[in-house]
């Protein structure tokens, strides 16, 4: 198994920002403990995404966590990331494998038993499980059941993340479900100090694990 750490899986939302100041972001996030970064990116040409991959790489290196991109396997491959993610309307987790090898980390989504096991058994490292809350609103309401995140984690013998409106406030549902990593994208990414941010989510995570 490949050596990687999905504690605080961070996963990034240029939106809104400046190059700069979403490369600032991106750092302060890995200064307070990120352990996986994932870019994504869904409006960006393919020019601009390797660009901005290539400039995410230099810094997710110097900090030794592994750059994970999302759905776009070419763009892994132009910049040497670590890993892709597969949701289901991507790529299938098995040509994947075939194209990228097995020493890249691949990641796939997941929301059932018989998609978690499917991509377990055509070659996924770890999955993303969710939404747990919606992310678009502050109305708390589990959309993937604890009942069905335990069942998932029950049903694979790779890594489970946890996804979807998550933050050191509403964590708690996780607790006693063995799940091995939070992925968190606005609690850090709009946050007024990311470093901070993901400090206090990882060590609310970690206290409970």
């Amino acid at each position: 198994m490949k050596n990687f750490d999905t504690t605080l899986y961070f996963i990034t939302d240029s939106t809104g920002f400046s190059e700069e100041e979403f490369l600032c972001r991106v750092e302060q996030a890995l200064k307070g403990g990120v352990t996986l970064l994932q870019l994504r990116e869904k409006n960006k040409t393919t020019r601009e995404y390797i660009s901005l991959a290539q400039k995410v790489h230099e810094i997710t290196k110097r900090y030794n966590v592994p750059l994970i991109i999302d759905d776009r396997i070419d763009v892994a491959m132009a910049v040497d990331a670590e890993g892709v993610h597969l949701g289901q309307s991507d790529m299938p987790v098995d040509i994947a494998r075939r194209i990228l090898g097995k020493d890249k980390i691949i990641g796939a989504t997941a929301k059932t038993v018989p998609q978690a096991l499917e991509a377990y058994k055509n070659g996924a490292d770890n999955l993303g499980v969710g939404a747990i809350y919606p992310t678009t609103t502050k109305v708390k309401t589990v959309i993937t059941s604890v009942d069905t995140l335990k069942e998932i984690i029950n049903a694979v013998p790779i890594p489970v993340n946890a996804i979807g409106g998550l933050n050191k406030d509403n964590m708690s549902v996780l607790k006693d479900t063995g799940i091995a990593g939070v992925c968190v994208v606005s609690a850090i990414m709009k946050a007024e100090n990311p470093q901070k941010a993901a400090e206090e989510i990882k060590e609310k995570f970690l206290s409970f694990k």
